[in-house]
């Protein structure tokens, strides 16, 4: 094997850099500041979000950037600020958009666009910045602020934690420029995987974030943040400098509610119904408790998520029956079936949940669907509950395989993290008319827990219905649950009066509401992002014709969705063609996170590793082992980032697999055809080809061309890889010789874009 030596003068310390300070292969990283302001007035808030990018580096750039927002926030607006021009965004088809964006991109102008990936993960890439510039991407936001027990709530998210992503690896180029490969499973996960800073990294973005409170009239009792240390003067919480992008803001602020019916000048209505003063009625159930033990949740996530799991046990009677499932990559049960409730049975429980640790993947899919299967009783009320991080890249996929079957249950979301994947738990949970509790640290937790207790239980008042007003497109109605206010989204063409109807125990029950006139411009761009979310988890449940309702909606009312995308391009040339030089910034790993031992990952890449840390192929194994692999989205959805990571820096360190002494070498190119395959899809994603990174890969060649007996062009191509000159010009040898070898296309299969399905 051959060592490929760094030249001294390609790692030259810099004088500003800490230790573990990462650099690009050619500088700093774009990402300066992130600035967020929030006017918050009764239940929404108005949020203006601002990034900062700078190019260090003497060649144009391209910068992307990973990052969560508000999953029930409506992103009105967006525009880009460099040079003393501002460049308002428009909204378009996703398609067009992003065809306009690489058409400027190539005719040397200034473009940026911004793109959701998940309800709560966005993208925005902000193309030929110049040498030394620096660009500001400004995006505005209406979001309504869920209330409970008394308080509402703000929170912002400020990281996208690891996802889990089940599948296996699809050919050809990645949608995205993350570190985890696209899967059958989920076609975009390289776009909501960036990078991960190591832990200790010099914090490298400057954030700031203000929160202005009007409790519209009412007493504000209270102001507090459960993450992050403020300074608060009258009604302004601010964060003291110095914080990191590490995890969620989350502010309550104490004041009253009201039962209103609030109808704006442009035929949308919100309406708010504080519950009843009525006792809860309890039915038998049927309750399946399911408890992820995967590897995420490791630390203080795993004791809450026990304590949770062990609260929720004690919400049961002697008329209910249920059943404990613990699941990483495999489901384990406390006992078999549905058991009653005794006390021996819940002491059994609690005892198998104590023994819970974290460890393996997020297999989410098989324990759900076991928990559907044991629920198949009628005439019980049949509910689950689901104790977790949520931190899944296929959420898609599992609305479509057990979306429908859900929706004839009540489900319930406890989400445990500081970090927590907020959007996919609120949509499980409203599938099932149930509720989402999140508990975002162990200081919160005995509060959360007494809510947990409250709300397991049966909901105040079900089947719920409206008349009185000539409504349409109304949002979901779910059910009122005690401290829980219903708040429902629609549009209307006629009336100013509303009347709720529903069931409390075995009676029915109603309230009238009277219209009031309100300016507030933000109720349709709430409701319209409400009702685009229910119609995107109809598509991704099967139903795929919505797809042009979808993009009408969207760009009828100005409200990104997954199908458009706002794009903004100067159109004064800067340049010639496109960026010379391309950077993904690396996200922080979320507080309260375990950095874990590398797991192994699918033999496509290696072992996972850290970003930032170098890439490399299994250690010491023998070539059977290092071809068995595991699942694409290696251990508790941080899993592996080798897919790039020594590309991006523009070296890599490999040690390839040989077989051990004394084992015969199998015959024929099969024997390596996944590896093969796996090196050719990273060069065909490499952007940037790099002398050092294909001498590397010659060295990995000539193993296997060694352990095949001596394969003529592996051996010819490694030899060439080794002895390199001209980088792009051996980089389409490799990848012409390596497409040849295994029989794929220069260009990868066509797909279909990744944002859709069927």
């Amino acid at each position: 094997m051959k060592i490929t030596a760094l030249e001294p003068s390609r790692c030259l310390p810099l004088p500003d850099a800490g230790f573990g300070a990462l650099q690009t292969v050619q500088g700093n990283l774009p990402l300066e500041s992130v600035d967020v302001k929030a006017e918050i007035s009764g239940l929404v808030a108005h949020v203006d979000v601002a990034q900062g990018f700078r190019n260090p580096f003497d060649v144009s750039l391209e910068a992307t950037y990973v990052f969560p927002l508000p999953d029930r926030a409506a992103v009105t607006a967006f525009r880009m600020e460099a040079d003393d021009r501002v460049i308002e965004g428009v909204l378009k088809e996703r398609g067009e958009a992003r065809k306009a964006y690489d058409q400027a991109l190539s005719e040397g102008k200034r473009a940026a666009i911004a793109e959701e990936d998940r309800p709560d993960v966005f993208t925005i890439r902000v193309g030929n910045i110049v040498p030394g510039e620096r660009v500001t991407v400004r995006l505005t936001l209406a979001q309504p602020l869920p209330y409970e027990d008394g308080a509402a709530t703000f929170r912002f998210p400020l990281v996208v934690a690891p996802r889990y992503i089940p599948g296996r690896p699809i050919d050809g180029p990645q949608a995205g420029d993350g570190v985890r490969p696209d899967t059958d499973v989920v076609p975009d996960a390289s776009r909501i995987s960036p990078p991960v800073l190591l832990p200790g990294f010099p914090n490298p973005v400057r954030l700031s974030l203000t929160a202005n409170v009007d409790p519209a009239g009412l007493e504000l009792r209270d102001l507090a943040s459960s993450l992050h240390v403020t300074e608060q003067e009258g009604g302004t919480i601010s964060l003291k400098p110095g914080e990191r992008l590490d995890r969620d803001f989350i502010l309550r602020m104490e004041f009253g509610a009201s039962t209103t019916l609030q109808l704006d000048g442009d035929r949308t209505f919100c309406l708010t119904v504080v519950p009843p003063p009525l006792q809860e009625t309890r039915v038998p159930r049927d309750l399946v408790l399911v408890l992820d033990r995967s590897g995420s949740m490791g630390g203080w996530k795993t004791v809450a998520a026990r304590r949770a799991a062990a609260r929720i046990v004690d919400t049961l009677t002697a008329q209910d029956r249920f059943a404990v499932l613990t699941f990483d990559s495999v489901v384990e049960h406390a006992f078999e079936g549905l058991s009653e409730a005794t006390d021996s049975n819940r002491y059994r429980a609690v005892e198998h949940l104590s023994r819970v640790d974290a460890r393996g993947g997020t297999e989410l899919l098989e324990p759900l669907r076991q928990a559907i299967a044991l629920l198949g009783e009628e005439g019980r009320e049949r509910v689950i509950v689901l104790v977790t991080d949520g931190q899944v890249g296929n959420e898609d996929h599992l609305l479509e395989q057990v979306g429908g079957a859900l929706s004839s249950m009540r489900v319930h979301c406890v989400g445990i993290d500081r970090a927590v994947n907020a959007a996919f738990l609120g949509r499980l949970a409203g599938l099932g008319a149930g509720r989402c509790e999140l508990v975002e640290s162990e200081d919160r937790l005995d509060a959360a827990m007494e809510q947990i207790h409250r709300r397991i239980g049966a909901p105040l008042v079900t089947d719920l219905s409206l008349k009185g007003m000539e409504t349409s497109d109304v949002t979901h109605l779910g059910s009122i649950f005690p401290g829980v206010p219903l708040q429902v989204f629609g549009r209307y063409s006629s009336g100013s009066r509303l009347t709720v109807y529903g069931t409390a125990g075995a009676s029915p029950w109603e309230e009238t509401v009277e219209g009031t006139v309100v300016t507030n411009p933000a109720l349709r761009a709430i409701w319209a992002r409400a009702h685009l979310r229910e119609l995107e988890d109809r598509y991704a449940m099967g139903e795929h014709d919505l797809e042009s309702r979808i993009v009408a909606t969207s760009l009828e009312h100005g409200v990104l969705c997954r199908f458009t995308a706002y794009v903004a391009v100067d159109t004064r040339p800067v340049g010639e063609g496109g960026p010379e030089h391309r950077v993904i910034q690396p996200v922080e790993l979320p507080s309260g996170w375990e950095a874990p031992m590398p797991p192994p990952m699918a033999p496509a890449f290696g072992r996972a590793m850290m970003a930032s840390a170098p890439m490399g192929f299994a250690e010491s194994l023998d070539v059977p082992d290092f071809l068995a692999g595991g699942s694409a989205g290696g251990g508790g959805g941080i899993g592996g980032q080798a897919k790039r990571a020594a590309a991006s820096r523009g070296r890599a360190f490999a040690k390839p697999a040989v077989p051990r002494p004394g084992r015969t070498a199998p015959h024929g190119l099969d024997a390596v055809m996944p590896q093969l395959k796996a090196e050719l899809e990273r060069l065909v994603v490499l952007r940037t080809p790099d002398l050092f990174y294909l001498a590397d890969l010659g060295s990995r060649l000539a193993a296997l061309a060694s352990y095949l007996g001596g394969h003529a062009e592996l051996r010819a191509l490694a030899e060439e890889l080794e002895s390199g000159q001209d980088a792009e010009a051996l980089w389409h040898r490799a990848i012409t010789v390596l497409t040849a070898l295994t029989g794929g296309s220069d260009s990868g299969t066509a797909r279909r874009p990744f944002w859709k399905r069927g």
